[in-house]
């Protein structure tokens, strides 16, 4: 993972321009594919970070992402976001002395 800022454009289904931050990236050594997690900063009605994740192809110029279409592909993302909210929760707690 790099520690610059990723951002990219999408124009949305309504044809406006929105500018998402990639969060992180992964490749699955189970499904031998990449996978993008990123936000475009909005937030949902209870206040939480709207995320969002799709398959990408990081040899391919510019940004082109697929939809994830199984339980098998969201599962191991959840994990993994789980993981990533665990870990920082614990580093949180860590930094209250």
């Amino acid at each position: 993972m790099k520690d610059e800022q990723m951002t990219f454009t999408v124009t949305d289904d309504e044809g406006k321009n929105v500018e998402c931050e990639v969060l992180f990236t992964f490749e699955s050594d189970e499904t031998k594919k990449n996978y993008m997690v990123y936000t475009d900063n909005t937030l949902d009605e209870e206040g939480n970070t709207k995320v969002y994740a799709s398959i990408y192809y990081p040899e391919e110029e510019g940004v082109r992402l697929d939809p994830i279409e199984t339980d098998k592909e969201w599962k191991i993302i959840e994990t993994i976001l789980d993981e990533l909210q665990d870990a920082a929760q614990k580093q949180n707690e860590g930094g209250q002395a």
